[in-house]
């Protein structure tokens, strides 16, 4: 019986209220590897208390000015470019039959054309810079329902059937919208309502829309607001009685990478709209996704994966018979998340007797007995626009740098002098200007980290590290003379604090492994300890940064509970303890003297609120509180802390030094109405330090090796060469008998050999540090460069851990390749560490000067939902003059208007089987870069795993700088799978497309195994078609070019960097020699690949590893 429309959604609409948007998810500690490496450490969830704290009321105070509407398809300073597009194929295009079937309208790289049925010159309806896709007809034929991000972020759009009178339906600016399909009396669109959770990955529901308008009723619910899998694809049963969509079926919340499309991941579900039943319509092997029912109802047409291949279906509902009719599709995206859908729209012919979907490029007619199939032919010749990228020049080893990442800055009680910590030494300085001055007197390598003033001002605790020895609590006075430890056990201890009375310290004990020693572990917690020196006693376990407030018998601390970072308090016994605190976004606590006001971090600033007195915790929040909330700062905040006895608060965003008072920010009665805003400081006090770069003084030789210089088109081989390098730099190169040896050179014989440039790993991770402490010696940094990374761009990282690695890399005290970073993602998922707000372009501006001032060189723009986000950082990276990285999220639309946006790089491989013609020519257009990362590809398993299986990890001579026992449990026993079921060769394959057409293609290892993975990016081109030859400046000179740093490395030419490997075999005739290295000379200074000693150039020993 035909289910009356009417009907069913009047009882839809009376059983649920319309709103617009649910309540945000709960955090989910699961995120991305990218999210983890810019995450901030904290408290262990669990550690807090559940606990009822005052719910969070409007604040006026976070009220901001309305900004200028932002225009996606005219964004502000973009200049645009029209790129021709001339094409007879396109990629991943979604496709709708009219219901007369005379006519279709499709997709093609973000346009919609409409054509008649059998081909031809199609008719561009929707055009311009905003992202267009999905067109569904209307059952009377007169409509096209869409997805557009015109409005700011994906929505459902509905536009006459000629282009004409496009109006939004949806207005959604978070849980962003897609896949429209029209109820058959065209009152309704159902569509997928895209829902995050603390990482970008998320999960769908089904929600319903009356054409009219309104906030649209939810039909079919996400399981969790954990839940990372997807649910999706809706599409209208022509009787209107139900609707189908596909949904990830596997047990649990997480996403898995990668997932195993030979399994039945994916189903396609019916919601019955009458009674609200769920069935299972077609399930099994290969999943089932993108469903379309026939026009008489009595037939599903599904997508189904085979091994490696792609196929159309068909099953008869009433008989359950499936039945396979076409066998040559483009790869399905089962294997990874697919917001918009797991293969482009398709759609039936009126009559049933065929389906119009895309394959191979084209547009085709399939019968639906699968007898024939003809190709339905188009000509595109128009446009599309593209904005320039910024790729600035960046100057990888000038002679002198600004030490821009002084930490753990430190006023004193009287608010004259501050304390810092710079290159591993502590520094003091008054706040009123004048020149820094070392603290301590010491003379040995030891790190001075974390100091921190007694209350009187006459004291000053830090913690003294060395890699062998760990750490200790230190106390000196305040001019830094009488230095001595007050703990009795070395362990790996942070934040010490004085007690308000000077007779108590109290200082974090964490867990050592890794990157440190893993002895003197044993039960972390929170410790106290006499100030004069004593036994250290537990305070408690799990929570973190203990500090006090005005009672010395009582300790603040921070903890988790339910996702939420709490304050808490306890007694120094660890009992009576009370949560004052918490909330859903913030990152720090921070206690002022008096205990009467508390600072917070969230969104990268701090805010200051008060602090109730008592048992009463409330919410806190940059956009909500119980109590008056003031932002203190702007453009960033780190290193908070209190001095005047809590009137001042204090915070450093690079080298600068900022404070604000009390007074300025709080008044002692209600403001009048048009009473000035506080305004945050702009000005501070400059912690900046000069600091000349290391470099060795003479000249040596490296003479008769093969030179590969990476010079030229080619690998700008010279068969029998010379090197000379004076200081840190080329002097001169070519063949032997022309080169000059100077007088009193070192010279070396090289014979036999072969030198290339050193590896420019253009997508690098990795730890720098733990929780701030970044140790004399990192095996991981060590490892790279003993392989050949002699430069890092690292997109994810944080601020504090690598731009101090970074400048104790150029002033010669750790060894490691040269590094860059973005500091932390300019991330668009509320993961609290890491959430960057993006309201306006003034929100994106305050994010990249706030990465820039700390030394970065370039932004990751990562997976912002909407589009205007990204465009904002795009601006704002434009006008700082910085590098914009960006990641689609293997969503293929994401990754094109990236690039059309003018995003520097794409990070990661784009997802598609196959880049066609239409692709290739813009991206060629463009300015914008590619780094597929071939390690970790999106679609199928990567080269990660592939080269696990392929080789021996663990018995490269070169891997010695891994800790053993976790090289043999990461390498030793491994999954193995067939060649059809990776996917870095057909990645690869497509990159060296781009790369023909003139786009800088770069390797990025990601941090997948140190060292060697850089190698095994070379060796993936290579499986994907690239010539040896190719493969090495994809590793070299490409990379140098698409970081804006080919002025210094990427070659072997005079005036460049003196980053060079020698190799016993050549990598130019075999790619798979490049690890084969003797030795890597970094700025002029050689190493031992195998020992990491200085050989040569100098006598300098790499530390001992923790594990030695």
């Amino acid at each position: 019986m035909k289910t009356s429309i009417a009907s069913v959604l009047a009882l839809l609409f009376a059983g649920q209220a319309a709103h617009a948007q649910d309540p945000q998810p709960s955090p989910n500690p699961v995120e991305e590897q990218e999210v983890d490496a810019s995450a901030e450490d904290g408290p262990a969830e669990g550690s807090g208390m559940a606990v009822e704290a005052a719910p969070a009321t409007a604040n006026p105070a976070a009220a901001e000015p309305e900004e200028e509407k932002w225009d996606v398809s005219a964004p502000r300073g973009a200049n645009i470019r029209q790129v021709p597009i001339r094409t007879e194929e396109g990629t991943w295009m979604d496709v709708d039959v009219s219901p007369d079937g005379r006519s279709l309208a499709f997709s093609l790289l973000g346009d919609i054309y409409t054509m008649p049925i059998a081909g031809g010159t199609p008719t561009r309806i929707a055009e311009g810079l905003a992202w267009e896709v999905q067109p569904r007809f209307s059952p009377d034929g007169t409509r096209i329902a869409f997805t557009s991000d015109r409005g700011g972020g994906d929505n459902i759009w509905i536009m006459n059937a000629d282009g004409s009178d496009k109006r939004q339906l949806t207005k959604e600016e978070f849980r962003l919208l897609n896949q429209a399909s029209w109820s058959p009396d065209g009152n309704y669109i159902v569509a997928k309502k895209h829902f995050t959770t603390q990482r970008s990955l998320g999960t769908g529901e089904i929600w319903l829309y009356h054409v009219s308008g309104g906030g649209g009723v939810k039909l079919v619910a996400r399981a969790s607001e954990t839940l990372q899998k997807e649910l999706g694809e809706p599409v209208y049963a022509p009787d209107g009685s139900a609707v189908y969509y596909s949904r990830n079926v596997t047990p649990g919340p997480i996403f898995e990478y990668a997932q195993d499309s030979t399994q039945g991941t994916f189903a396609i579900e019916r919601y019955d709209l009458a009674t609200g039943e769920v069935t299972t319509a077609v399930s099994g092997y290969g999943g089932a996704v993108r469903p379309q029912p026939s026009p008489d109802g009595k037939r599903l047409a599904f997508i189904r994966r085979d091994k490696d291949q792609t196929e159309l279906w068909i099953k008869d509902l009433a008989t359950g018979e499936q039945e396979m009719i076409y066998g040559d599709l483009d790869m399905d995206m089962q294997e990874t998340w697919a917001v918009h859908g797991f293969y482009p729209l398709i759609d039936w012919m009126p009559g049933g007797d065929a389906l119009v979907l895309w394959a191979g490029g084209k547009l085709r007619r399939v019968a639906a007995d699968g007898s024939a199939s003809t190709v339905i032919p188009f000509s595109i010749n128009d446009t599309r626009g593209v904005a320039d990228a910024p790729h600035p020049v960046i100057p990888v080893a000038p002679d002198s740098f600004t030490a821009k990442i002084p930490r753990f800055a430190s006023v004193s009680p009287d608010g004259r002098t501050v304390v810092f910590e710079s290159l591993g030494k502590l520094y003091s300085k008054p706040v009123a200007g004048g020149t820094a001055r070392r603290l301590t007197s010491g003379s040995d390598d030891a790190l001075e980290l974390w100091p921190s003033w007694s209350r009187d001002g006459r004291q000053i605790t830090y913690v003294r590290w060395t890699d062998e020895g760990l750490g200790q609590i230190m106390t000196a006075s305040a001019s830094g003379s009488g230095a001595r430890a007050v703990t009795r056990m070395p362990g790996h201890y942070a934040h010490p604090r004085f007690s308000p009375d000077g007779r108590t310290i109290v200082f974090e004990k964490r867990e050592g492994g890794y990157l440190t020693s893993p002895e003197y572990s044993e039960n972390a917690g929170i410790y106290r300890v006499s100030a004069s020196g004593g036994t250290a006693e537990l305070v408690a376990r799990d929570t973190s940064n203990p500090q006090f407030g005005a009672d010395s018998d009582r300790v603040f601390m921070l903890g988790r509970n339910s996702g939420k970072l709490q304050l808490l308090s306890a007694d120094l016994d660890g009992e009576a303890r009370q949560v004052h605190a918490e909330g859903e976004l913030a990152t720090e606590y921070h206690v002022s003297p008096r205990g009467d006001f508390v600072a917070f971090r969230e969104n990268y600033e701090v805010f200051a609120t008060p602090l109730m007195p008592g048992g009463q915790a409330v919410t806190v929040g940059e956009k909500a509180s119980s109590l008056p909330v003031v932002r203190a700062s702007k453009g960033g905040a780190d290193y908070i802390g209190w001095t005047q006895g809590g009137d001042m608060l204090t915070w450093t965003m690079g080298p600068v030094l900022y404070r604000a008072s009390l007074d300025a920010m709080f008044a002692d009665a209600p403001k009048e109405k048009d009473a000035p805003a506080f305004v945050p400081p702009t000005t501070g006090t400059s912690l900046e330090r000069t600091i000349a770069k290391a470099k060795p003084t003479g000249t040596v030789v490296l003479t008769g090796a093969k030179i590969l210089t990476m010079t030229g088109d080619g690998a700008g081989e010279i068969a029998n060469g010379a090197i000379v390098i004076t200081g840190d730099r080329i002097a001169a190169i070519g063949p032997v008998d022309s080169v000059a040896v100077p007088q009193g050179a070192t010279v070396i014989d090289a014979s036999g050999k072969t030198i290339m440039p050193g590896l420019v790993d253009a997508h690098a991770h990795g730890p720098q540090g733990v929780g701030d402490l970044v140790p004399q010696q990192n095996w991981s940094l060590v490892q790279n460069l003993a392989m050949g990374t002699t430069t890092l761009h690292d997109p994810s990282s944080s601020a504090s851990m690598i731009f101090s690695a970074s400048e104790r890399q150029q002033a010669g005290s750790l060894l490691a390749p040269r590094i860059f970073s973005t500091a932390e993602i300019v991330y668009g998922a509320k993961a609290p560490s890491v959430y960057a707000r993006i309201d306006s372009y003034d929100d994106a501006l305050a994010h990249i000067r706030r990465i820039k001032a700390q030394g970065g060189i370039s932004i990751k723009n990562y997976n912002q939902p909407r589009r205007e986000q990204r465009q904002q950082v795009v601006a704002a990276a434009r006008a700082e003059d910085m590098l914009v990285v960006a990641e689609g999220g293997s969503l293929f639309g994401m990754d094109m208007n990236l690039i059309a946006d003018g995003n520097s790089t794409i990070e990661h491989n784009v997802p598609g089987e196959v880049f066609y013609e239409d692709v290739l020519q813009f991206w060629e257009g463009s300015q914008s870069n590619y780094t597929p990362t071939l390690v970790v590809t999106y679609g199928g398993l990567a080269a990660d795993p592939y080269w696990r299986q392929a080789t021996d990890v663990f018995d490269n001579p070169l891997m010695v700088h891994t800790p053993p026992r976790q090289l043999i449990a990461q390498t030793a026993r491994r999954v193995t799978a067939p060649e059809w079921a990776f996917v870095d060769d057909e990645a690869a394959r497509e990159a060296r497309k781009l790369a023909q057409r003139g786009v800088k293609v770069s390797i990025g290892a990601h941090g997948q195994q140190a060292g060697v993975a850089a190698h095994w990016e070379l060796w993936s081109f290579a499986r994907g078609g690239m010539s040896a030859v190719e493969a090495l400046r994809a590793g070299t000179i490409e990379p140098a070019r698409s970081l804006g740093m080919e002025r210094d490395i990427g070659s072997l030419e005079v005036g460049k960097l003196a980053d060079l490997l020698v190799l016993s075999a050549d990598p130019s005739e075999n790619i798979r020699n490049s690890d084969k290295i003797d030795r890597v000379m970094l700025g002029g200074r050689l190493y031992d690949a195998r020992t990491m000693n200085e050989v040569e150039t100098g006598n300098a020993r790499r530390l001992p590893y923790w594990w030695e």
